[in-house]
């Protein structure tokens, strides 16, 4: 595996837990650059060409990757999956607002937020795996970025992988565990998460309860709608003692409702057709990730982005990976075999999903029941004598119990307590 460039990031692990799904903006980080590409044609092929530098800037070869054909500005031709991490990392622009929560760094970087992302060939449907930080992996021999090379593990934790042996070793491990084939990848952290939700213009999220208050983030703000952008988005993804039973978990299941407000907003007109802020999501997205090679072309990440454009909010599902406690540690999740190969099954099948479980497992969110229709009831029609035309049936594949999350239609609220 080969890493061109590095930028110079600052890893923070200290008091603070961990921080979060960073990295959710890189589901959608296509549909900024697909847009410029295109316009491109009209402002000048330097646009593309200075977004090619920027993107492909860092770019790193996963190891054990499957092959794809060249990219062309038209959607991607089938199913295909994205790995995206979220790590701990500090750069100028969180390290000046964070002050001594980077400074206090001790030279590890945490991939804290792991999530694969997965779009079916058509008719598409997107589908979004959370793996908590606290699981515990085998993991496979790995090349690093030096060409050093790390043995196998019998069992590490998923968030310590990316410091082992970086981006192409956390795929190599998904796609063992899944047994889903990975050709791209992308890194952020934490000055992504920040100018990226500022490039939108923020995301508006829900906090219920009682509202947040939580020291370890700084966080004391009420129950109500709050827009969110820079530092306090990184704040409300990175929040676990303020939601649910104040585990890992439940954040997770918080962060699903900050992605799925997320999709909202990018895929909305007030996203779409502003140039400025189109430009400025591209300009953003170039500056603060790390892809893989195959990533690394913004004609690719519109291609990608063009496959998902048109896919229903119903068909983005937000699961969170099925665990059980680590027998050996009870801070610690082993995998639930059974329940994970429901998904796995339903992604290779290209399956729609039909979700069985609780949007949280842990309390970190709560369902918004939708107002009641006051409309007023249609007038009876006369009976027809004509057979009704028959619809296709939805075959959807049934998860387990055990799998939490939401779609992207569904309204949650962050269950926010008071630390």
């Amino acid at each position: 595996m080969v890493r061109r460039h590095q930028r110079e990031t600052v890893a923070r692990h200290a008091p603070l837990p961990t921080r979060s799904a960073l990295s959710s903006f890189l589901r959608f980080l296509g549909i900024g650059l697909a847009v410029v590409v295109v316009s491109a044609i009209a402002v000048g092929a330097f646009v593309v060409v200075d977004l090619f530098n920027r993107v492909n800037d860092g770019a790193v070869t996963l190891e054990d990757a499957p092959e794809v054909e060249p990219p062309t500005i038209d959607a991607y031709p089938g199913e295909f999956s994205m790995l995206i991490l979220g790590t701990d990392e500090c750069g100028e622009v969180s390290t000046s607002l964070l002050g001594k929560r980077c400074s206090e760094a001790d030279g590890s970087v945490l991939n804290d937020v792991n999530l694969l992302v997965h779009v079916s060939a058509e008719p598409r449907n997107v589908t979004v795996v959370s793996f908590p930080r606290d699981l515990m992996l085998e993991t496979p021999e790995c090349t690093r970025p030096d060409g050093s090379v790390v043995s196998a593990t019998r069992k590490t934790q998923i968030n310590a992988i990316y410091q082992r042996a970086g981006l192409s070793c956390v795929a190599k491990t998904i796609t063992d565990l899944t047994d889903i084939p990975i050709p791209f990848a992308a890194k952020i952290g934490f000055d992504g998460v920040m100018e990226v939700t500022d490039a939108i213009g923020g995301v508006d999220v829900c906090i219920g309860g009682d509202g947040i208050r939580d020291a370890q983030t700084g966080i004391d703000w009420p129950a109500g709608m709050r827009t969110v952008s820079g530092v306090e988005a990184l704040q409300f993804i990175r929040t676990r003692h303020g939601v649910g039973d104040g585990s890992d978990l439940a954040r997770i299941s918080n962060q699903q409702q900050y992605m799925s407000r997320l999709v909202r907003k990018i895929m909305s007109d007030e996203v779409l057709t502003d140039p400025g802020k189109v430009i400025g999501l591209a300009n953003t997205i170039a500056d603060n990730i790390e892809p893989s090679d195959e990533l690394g072309n913004p004609i690719r990440l519109a291609q990608l982005a063009l496959s998902i454009k048109n896919v229903p909010f119903s068909e983005f599902a937000f699961l969170q990976y099925p665990v059980f406690e680590d027998p050996d540690d009870s801070n610690r999740r082993v995998p639930d075999w059974d329940a994970a190969a429901t998904i796995w099954d339903a992604l290779r099948a290209g399956q729609s999903l039909q979700l069985t479980g609780d949007v949280t497992n842990n309390g970190g969110v709560e369902l918004v029941e939708p107002a009641p229709d006051t409309a007023v009831p249609p007038t009876t029609e006369a009976p027809t004598t004509e057979a009704p035309a028959t619809e296709a049936p939805d075959v959807r594949a049934t998860l387990s119990p055990n799998i939490s999350g939401q779609t992207a239609d569904q309204e949650t609220c962050a269950n926010g307590k008071q630390d």
